[in-house]
């Protein structure tokens, strides 16, 4: 493990671990003097691409966004999501993250799952490549609306049991996502890896959220989301006052022309 990953893991029970997404170098060059942790997520289908799906992000696109986020990271530990099908064995995981490694230089990569991917987590760890967990909602295989996770008896089993091998198959941390309240903190007290909440409370070890939900670039309504800013207001003041200067001639002056 790395040095970047050894800090997450120190941050155990400890301080709080920051997190957030990224898609381009400039905005992982702003974000990375805050986080710990960069995300180049598959979230992107939807906040870039307007899909409708994860699922529909390639690992062609995804590697083009994570060498342009590479530029822009000096600090955090930058984390590589794996799209859809590009884990679907032990040969083609190896296979794929060596690539996104090689080409986009980042610190790990993330696989979404606990039991039915044991295999290829286990083959991937063996030949020395980082691995983030997720668990709880995992949108790559979700169909039709998502919902919280561990509300029943046998959600709170399988989600723990798979909290505990994702352990012992050596992850380095897990994300939690919309995982209820005190499964969460009670997975938090009994693995020794960091958890990474997103909409699963307080008492994970750190919180993860897309940067362009939570500066308001989106029109996200999801429940976890809290925008701690209003871009969108930011960009259409900038743009009322470039037409209002192009139409009446105020710009460009003498010092914005040659």
């Amino acid at each position: 493990m790395n040095a970047k990953i050894n800090r997450i893991l120190k941050k155990k029970n400890k301080t709080k671990i920051v997190c957030l997404t990224a898609y381009s170098k400039n905005i992982a060059e702003i974000i990375d003097y805050h986080t710990d942790l960069v995300l180049v997520g598959d979230s992107l289908a939807s906040v870039l691409y307007n899909y409708n799906s994860t699922r529909k992000i390639t690992l062609n696109m995804m590697i083009e966004h994570a060498k342009s986020v590479r530029q822009g990271i000096t600090k955090s530990l930058m984390v590589f999501d794996m799209p859809y099908n590009t884990y679907k064995n032990k040969s083609m995981a190896l296979k794929n993250a060596k690539r996104v490694i090689k080409e986009t230089k980042c610190d790990a990569v993330k696989l979404e799952g606990g039991l039915k991917i044991k295999k290829i987590i286990q083959h991937l760890i063996k030949n020395k490549i980082n691995v983030l967990g997720h668990l709880g909602i995992t949108p790559q295989s979700v169909r039709g609306k998502f919902r919280s996770k561990g509300k029943t008896d046998i959600e709170k089993r399988q989600i723990m049991r798979d909290a505990k091998l994702l352990e012992e198959l050596g992850v380095f941390a897990i994300v939690l996502e919309c995982v209820e309240t005190k499964l969460a903190k009670k997975i938090t007290e009994n693995i020794n890896v960091p958890t990474i909440g997103i909409g699963s409370s307080v008492n994970c070890d750190g919180q993860i959220l897309v940067t362009d939900d939570l500066i308001g670039l989106t029109n996200s309504k999801i429940r976890f989301v809290k925008k701690f800013s209003n871009i969108q207001n930011t960009i259409n003041k900038a743009v009322k006052k470039f037409k209002y200067d192009v139409k009446y001639k105020k710009y460009p002056t003498k010092k914005y022309s040659y």
